[in-house]
């Protein structure tokens, strides 16, 4: 099982616009169209990795608990489906439908946004603030396969409730680790 990081590259970039189609619904979905009040989460993930499978129930329960606190959410797939056909379009639709995913799953055919975003690796997490500045690039939590460590999503779940209380982020932000991305 690969180990890849989160590629660390300076915050404060603004978020790259997009627009990709929802594999649940069938629409095309932008940045604007996610975007909300308090920030917004963009996550890189895939439907086969053993990082994500290890984390995705977290995924969505941080994502039902501050959806709530006006953050918006979106999860991206970016990965080959010639070589890894579990990611294709209709096999993220049934992980989306299966886990309740309370945000909108897209798939990038052209690995053009996950290049945008200097995105590595699933599960990848970047947090943008309300002006969609990057004020985040890191881990869910310290939580691996195998590693024993609780999934509990303390490392994002601080960032939204710092983001909540205006508070600076004054913490090391460790990278996430997973799969890399099966680029083409």
């Amino acid at each position: 099982m690969a180990r890849t990081p989160t590629t660390q590259i300076p915050l404060g970039f603004i978020a790259p616009n997009f627009s990709l189609v929802d594999v649940t619904t069938g629409s095309k979905v932008s940045l604007i169209d996610v975007s909300r009040k308090n920030g917004l989460v963009v996550m890189f993930i895939c439907n086969h990795c053993p990082f994500v499978v290890h984390v995705i129930d977290q995924i969505v329960a941080v994502a039902n608990d501050y959806l709530k606190k006006d953050f918006g959410f979106v999860a991206i797939s970016s990965n080959d489906i010639i070589n890894y056909p579990d990611d294709s379009p209709e096999k993220m639709k049934e992980l989306a439908k299966t886990n309740n995913f309370p945000f909108p799953y897209l798939y990038d055919p052209t690995q053009e946004v996950a290049k945008n975003y200097d995105a590595a690796c699933t599960p990848d997490f970047s947090v943008f603030d309300s002006q969609l500045k990057c004020i985040y690039r890191g881990q869910l939590d310290d939580s691996r396969p195998g590693n024993n460590e609780p999934v509990n999503g303390k490392d994002l779940r601080l960032v939204l409730d710092l983001t909540l209380k205006n508070k600076k982020l004054d913490f090391i932000q460790k990278p996430s680790i997973g799969c890399n991305i099966k680029w083409k």
